[in-house]
């Protein structure tokens, strides 16, 4: 055996110890998938959600190192079930969608908090602004089929979500709850 196809034979084992070692890769299934969020509007809460979003998930409860979450928002996609606050929501003084057609979020640090719960550190960059967002879940597996299920808190104005009269908070409530449920298949 040459030098050369000692080194690529190793680099082969290498890379196979590499793919072996990872976290698995999931494919989210949209239909049943839900990406929702919660504000607060003259004191009365609403709901929303994303009507388009892809999941990148690469996650294994027993090797975080190499876990993955890659999320991407069509920001356009809000639906609250009332078109007059959608529309005003796409608006350049709030979501922008014209110049900023989608939020992305990225989580690579993840703990492990007993019993199937998890946290996870994440970048969110919405309005072209990038904050750092925590992240709470549950990870349930069964059947070569898993349920991502969690929750996070955001300030909206932390990220430009608000110009003009937007940025009172007595009309629109600074917080916003963001809740998740991902379902996966291997």
């Amino acid at each position: 055996m040459t030098a050369r196809s000692r080194i690529f034979a190793l680099s082969l084992l290498i890379a196979s110890l590499g793919v072996a070692f990872a976290a698995t890769q999931w494919t989210m299934e949209p239909k049943e998938s839900t990406l929702a969020f919660v504000g607060t509007q003259a004191g009365a809460q609403f709901e929303g959600a994303f009507e388009k979003f892809t999941a990148d998930i690469r996650f294994d409860p027993k090797d975080l190192a190499t876990s993955r979450f890659d999320v991407r928002i069509e920001t356009g996609s809000v639906n609250t079930r009332d078109s007059e606050r959608d529309d005003t929501i796409k608006g350049s003084e709030l979501f922008d969608t014209k110049q900023f057609p989608t939020a992305h979020y990225i989580a690579e640090k993840f703990t492990d908090k007993g019993a199937g719960k998890f946290s996870a550190t994440g970048q969110l960059t919405l309005r072209g602004v990038s904050r750092p967002v925590p992240i709470d879940f549950t990870f349930e597996s069964k059947d070569g089929k898993s349920w991502l299920k969690g929750s996070a808190s955001l300030k909206r104005l932390d990220f430009g979500v608000g110009q003009g009269e937007w940025k009172d908070t007595e009309t629109v409530a600074n917080e916003v709850q963001i809740r998740f449920a991902l379902l996966l298949k291997q």
